[in-house]
């Protein structure tokens, strides 16, 4: 009886499961967005005080004092943190821990961030909302990263 040889076994890859998936594209795209429109007001930020106090004045939104009391370096330190969240993102998607640690730290700091530079008294409800939604459920997938 002849023998075969055997190919050598390559060890498997983890399979990402779909919810972390979705928790990562969502992530890609909207911590994705928020790092170039920051960096937009940040280069252009003169020119888009002046479209705020006319978009003020015109329409009355609410809002947009806060905008205005904002600076360029604001707006950096945004486009820093959100940055960090889409590399957590990068990294929970390659399944990776570190990555869920980093996601948390930076949207924590983005929580505190604008209370810190507007002198607001809490953060938003909704960004509160969406950042602890967005943690509670990357926490679930852990058990899938190493």
């Amino acid at each position: 009886m002849e023998e075969h040889p055997q190919p050598p076994q390559i060890p498997s890859t983890p399979k990402r499961p779909q919810m972390l998936s979705i928790l990562c594209i969502l992530t890609f795209i909207g911590s994705g967005l928020n790092v170039f429109s920051s960096l937009f007001i940040a280069s252009f930020f003169d020119a888009f005080q002046v479209l705020a106090e006319e978009i003020g004045e015109k329409y009355g939104l609410p809002g947009m004092e806060i905008f205005l009391s904002a600076t360029p370096g604001f707006f950096l330190i945004t486009a820093l943190l959100y940055s960090g969240s889409v590399t957590g993102a990068i990294m929970m998607w390659r399944l990776r821990k570190v990555g869920f640690h980093l996601y948390t730290i930076a949207q924590i700091l983005l929580l505190i961030a604008p209370m810190y530079f507007l002198n607001l008294q809490s953060p938003s409800v909704l960004d509160l909302i969406f950042s602890g939604l967005f943690i509670i459920l990357y926490s679930t997938q852990m058990k899938h990263m190493h």
